[in-house]
């Protein structure tokens, strides 16, 4: 590559921002200017403008400067099919993300397969099995076979793991959910090598209670044996590269930090697990003793609890456990919000006696009037008592079904927070400081009818640095340096994530006093005409991919200079 540090000309100039680099150090106002993808002079103001000109230029004045970020917790495997513009991630500011999480992918798959898989994705994930069906083109088997399928231009750039449930599949077939054999286990480390060998960033597997697949059984690997687990581990042991990703109810438990410790020492590789509000120190304890040692364990959390979002036209409708909704469940949904407000029709919803969900979590989500919050005008994701539907139903004096009612009529999603919520995100944000912890869990193209995470960058600098009140708010620069440099290390992107010389250049130019979330909503938007909660922001002017805008004030620019990421290449 040309370096044209000394040009009079770069492709493009910010002026005038304030620069959030991305390192957790003080913000100060400079330029910026960009060549051939890479930042090539970071000045700042004290210093005087940067002399030469720029085929384009940005004014930055009063605006924030910050890295693109870097989202390494998400499920688009399936849509980078269809979607090159990886939304909505792309819209608040992410210009990388990482794929393959929970176990969960499209490959390896056996020809004649493929249907498995999109079941497997769709029930763990929420991902409509139509628009899977359609958008994906299949056509590969193998690990390598599918980063070539989708090596394409995006608007970011993308990576993947390689998915346990996938590879469990293909080696066993329908013994998939029994004990691997010394062969099956040895095979399933072959393949991950493989894998790993053709360029993927890491391996993921679930251990989660809550990863069915339709027919209510654990997903494949969910009991895999601590050699299974630390077997396949050692795939990554002669790599210079790799990341091992776990979601697991037994973190607490002696038996998985052992294999835990075992496979971030043996390998060198960092290791990742999704942490829960309610999950004890013991895990804490865990990663201060390894990282401590020099050996890379690190809890993930995310900007706020597992959350539901509860909508007439979503996964999760509490409406549907009263008999008297089934007549008019066939309705339009305006047709529907109408109905849930005639005094016949609420009469009969109030004398119903509620069905009962084989799930246990689904009948507390949708009867825990307590836990049930109308979603803040704020989109704190903070409701207080005031907000529950009991609380509505204390101050109105009415029966809490008709404060449901009411809410399901006014197309407010209702909002569930799952754990222990105690009426505040205290104890989220301490976790996110601790100096183990990496950011992630935005579950960007998964959970289509529930949640729409994918926007917590945006969220993470509007409401948990700027506006909040109910605590401590975190600070700019360590809130930015979570979402960049720190994730972006964690699967060694170390090309990115800092605004440096000789760093990709992915940035964002914030109007950090404007930006705002919108209103989550339902869009049918997907192949086949399935459905997806998105939730848009305002306040990004640019977002910069590898030295292009490809998003101004919110509006995508057509330019598409994002790849696929294939690690160690």
């Amino acid at each position: 590559m040309t370096s044209r540090i000394d040009a009079d000309t770069y492709d493009l100039i910010l002026r005038g921002g304030t620069i959030i680099d991305g390192t957790g150090a003080p913000g100060f106002v400079g330029d910026v200017a960009i060549a051939d993808g890479l930042i090539v002079e970071v000045v700042p103001a004290s210093n005087g403008p940067i002399a030469a000109t720029a085929s384009h230029e940005i004014d930055a004045t009063g605006q924030l400067v910050t890295p693109g970020f870097v989202d390494i917790h998400t499920h688009y495997d399936g849509q980078v099919c269809w979607d090159k513009q990886v939304t909505p991630s792309s819209w608040h500011g992410v210009t990388t993300i990482v794929m393959g999480n929970c176990g969960v992918g499209f490959a390896p798959v056996r020809p004649g397969s493929e249907t498995a898989l999109v079941e497997l994705m769709e029930s763990v994930e929420d991902i409509p099995g139509t628009a899977l069906h359609e958008g994906i083109p299949w056509g590969w088997e193998s690990f390598d076979q599918y980063l070539d399928a989708i090596d394409t231009p995006y608007s970011i750039d993308i990576g993947a793991q390689v998915p346990h449930v996938a590879v469990r599949h293909y080696v066993m077939g329908e013994r998939c959910y029994d004990d691997a054999t010394v062969d099956d286990i040895a095979a399933m480390a072959s393949i991950t090598r493989s894998a790993m060998a053709a360029g993927a960033l890491g391996f993921s597997t679930s251990r989660f209670y809550g990863h069915l697949d339709k027919a209510g059984n654990h997903v494949p690997g969910t009991n895999a044996t601590a050699d299974e687990i630390m077997a396949i581990g050692e795939a990554f042991a002669e790599l210079d590269h790799g990341t091992m990703e776990i979601i697991s109810d037994h973190l607490d438990q002696p038996e998985e930090q052992y294999w835990i410790e075992y496979i971030a020492r043996r390998t060198g590789r960092p290791v990742t697990a999704l942490v829960a509000s309610n999950v004890s120190e013991k895990v804490w304890d865990l990663a201060d003793r390894l990282n401590a040692a020099g050996v890379e364990f690190r809890p993930q959390v995310g900007a706020r609890p597992a959350s539901v979002l509860m909508t007439l036209e979503g996964t999760v409708n509490p409406m549907r456990q009263f008999p008297s909704f089934d007549t008019i469940k066939e309705l339009s949904f305006d047709e529907q919000r109408e109905r849930l407000l005639e005094p016949d029709f609420r009469a009969s919803i109030l004398a119903d006696q509620p069905k009962v969900s084989r799930y246990a979590d689904t009948n507390k989500m949708i009867s825990s009037w307590d836990k049930m919050f109308v979603l803040p005008q704020d989109l704190s994701y903070e409701p207080g008592h005031g907000d529950s539907l009991a609380g509505i139903a204390e101050a109105v004096g009415c029966d809490v079904r008709e404060a449901l009612m009411d809410a399901m009529a006014s197309g407010r999603p209702l909002l569930y927070l799952v754990g222990n919520y105690e009426g505040d995100l205290e104890l989220q944000r301490t976790r996110i400081e601790q100096p183990t912890s990496v950011f992630g869990l935005s579950d960007g193209g998964a959970h289509c009818g529930v949640l729409c995470d994918a926007s917590v960058p945006t969220y993470m600098l509007a409401y948990m640095t700027r506006d909040r009140t109910k605590g401590p708010k975190l600070g700019l620069e360590f809130t930015v340096h979570k979402m960049t440099q720190d994730t972006a290390k964690l699967y060694g992107l170390t090309d990115r994530g800092v605004i440096a010389n000789g760093y990709r250049a992915d940035l964002n130019v914030i109007d950090f006093d404007s930006l705002l979330l919108e209103d989550p909503h339902i869009v049918w938007d997907l192949p086949g005409g399935g459905r997806r909660l998105v939730q848009r922001a305002r306040g990004y002017t640019a977002t910069i991919c590898h030295g292009e805008v490809t998003y101004e004030n919110g509006e995508h620019t057509g330019a598409m200079p994002g790849r696929l990421i294939r690690g160690g290449k």
